[in-house]
């Protein structure tokens, strides 16, 4: 699953007994019992519902400051490694020589564009300023004489599929050179750089194909299903990387 779920399921197991009545209701009851087929059964609109209640209500510093002591304690249940190192290193070693050639890296993500900025700096070397994500809506209050931004249980913007080229264009304002995904949710942002007609741009796109390493899926997961922009790849020219068979390496040391 995604890294900001099980943070989300985290924060609903932490904020349980504030909310006992969330043992009779769904999806807090299936993520309270263990339940995930449940949990995947409610669909984008229940994890959507996890997302509001254990990402808002509070001020922007106070999340930040949840996300990051999170990440300092969290351990992935099978590679019993923080979240934080189980990044891939050849995006790690590509981010770098793009950078080193004077090129300027970008972080295009359906995750949380607050959840992702208090680390993707110390990871990726790409700053908070160079992350786009989806977004809840926050608002301006005093508290106690203090100015403070304060997140809302509404959503603001669905930075994933045909909502990447619009978050590029909105927070970048360039077509980008290249782009690399992963998913069906990096379709439209692979069409939007390579096919619109501009000079030649580089698409490219990961297929997890090591089930030893790391995992194998693409076209029947519940997430990152990569099946659509498969099939556009091999049509459009972008390359795609089989992780099991091009990657010496797949975790960074």
């Amino acid at each position: 699953m995604y890294t900001q779920l099980a943070f989300a399921l985290d924060r609903v197991k932490t904020l349980a007994p504030q909310h006992p009545e969330w043992k009779n209701v769904q999806p807090f009851k299936a993520v309270l019992d263990g339940d995930m087929k449940t949990l995947a059964a409610s669909g984008e609109k229940g994890l959507l519902e996890l997302i509001m209640v254990t990402h808002a209500g509070m001020t922007t510093e106070d999340f930040q400051k949840v996300v990051t002591d999170w990440l300092s304690t969290a351990r992935d249940p099978r590679f019993k490694r923080p979240y934080a190192e189980l990044v891939y290193q050849p995006m790690v070693e590509l981010l770098s020589y793009l950078r080193a050639n004077g090129f300027k890296t970008y972080i295009v993500s359906g995750g949380g564009v607050e959840f992702m900025r208090p680390w993707t700096e110390k990871v990726y070397g790409v700053p908070p300023e160079q992350v786009v994500g989806s977004s809840i809506k926050t608002e301006f209050k005093m508290q106690d004489d203090t100015p403070t931004l304060f997140r809302l249980p509404e959503v603001n913007f669905i930075d994933d599929k045909a909502g990447k080229p619009v978050g590029i264009n909105q927070e970048i304002g360039r077509r980008p050179i290249a782009a690399f995904g992963n998913s069906d949710g990096d379709l439209e942002m692979l069409q939007w750089t390579t096919m619109a007609g501009a000079p030649a741009r580089l698409g490219m796109l990961v297929h997890h194909t090591d089930a030893e390493r790391e995992y194998a899926y693409d076209r029947k997961t519940d997430f990152g299903r990569l099946d659509k922009a498969l099939d556009a790849a091999a049509i459009t020219g972008w390359t795609v990387v089989d992780m099991k068979n091009d990657w010496k390496q797949i975790f960074k040391n």
